[in-house]
């Protein structure tokens, strides 16, 4: 039997690259795609000094014919896909009328467009794969708008209300759809970042907690009803729940203290 198959974007650095790592450690062949060709080059030598199987190439994920492309060429004569990790994206923080505007535009056209992109070229793929899934990076800023965060938190509240509706819509392909809530992740995109939210929580997560949680939530039995989303860490899934059980005051409350606002 071949290996399962999952494509990665944003697999040159950070959460991407931990995530190519461990799937190629499991056996899978591995597709990592990025804009950054000497991070990608440097993650092939690793893979394949280890005797992993991956294939890399650049990937702007705002450019529809070249997802096309990567998907085709990584699919090869198989045509399937097993996994589809929606990991690439961009973070900028600060006072919302500070940041330029093509700031906030560049968050979503790679943060929502870009996912949404590669789920419309997927999809073929995903179809003719059993039990075939679809892994979306959110982040527990999509649990209430969070301050200097403002755009970046709407992205992923965006990428959560897309998960949920894809969840449901392409269960009757037996395609699995959710998403990961990582709290903030120690990587190039929080480096010198100082929010409230920073300095109340902390950067307590490093890539390699969240490449295990995509492994982990990728593997577990597919119930009547399967699980969408998956806080990691302990933070962010007292967060999650506290979310579930408050009213909204409260949490806009909570927010407004830890975002020191």
């Amino acid at each position: 039997m071949s290996a399962p198959s999952v494509f990665i974007t944003g697999a040159a650095a950070g959460i991407g690259r931990s995530t190519a790592l461990t799937f190629a450690r499991h056996g899978y062949r591995v597709g990592a795609y990025d804009i950054d060709l000497d991070g990608l080059a440097a993650l092939h030598n690793e893979i394949t000094e280890h005797g992993g199987g991956v294939t890399t190439g650049q990937l702007d994920v705002t450019d529809a014919a070249a997802w096309s492309a990567r998907l085709a060429e990584f699919t090869g004569t198989t045509g399937t896909l097993d996994i589809l990790v929606n990991n690439a994206g961009v973070l900028s923080a600060g006072a919302f009328q500070d940041m330029p505007l093509a700031t906030h535009r560049r968050m979503i056209d790679i943060n929502v467009y870009g996912a949404l992109a590669g789920l419309h070229a997927a999809f073929p793929y995903l179809r003719d794969t059993a039990h075939a899934q679809v892994v979306n990076m959110c982040s527990a800023s999509a649990l209430y708008g969070q301050p200097e965060l403002a755009t970046y938190s709407a992205t992923k509240f965006a990428l959560r209300a897309l998960t949920e509706a894809l969840e449901l819509e392409w269960r009757r392909y037996d395609i699995t759809v959710l998403a990961m809530w990582p709290l903030f992740v120690k990587t190039a995109m929080t480096d010198g970042m100082e929010t409230g939210s920073t300095k109340s929580l902390g950067i307590n997560l490093g890539p390699d907690d969240v490449a295990a949680a995509v492994y982990s939530a990728t593997h577990r039995g597919r119930g009547r009803l399967p699980k969408v989303h998956y806080p990691i860490g302990r933070q962010t899934r007292l967060l999650a729940a506290m979310a579930q059980v408050s009213p909204n005051w409260s949490m806009r409350l909570i927010n407004k203290m830890v975002a020191r606002s």
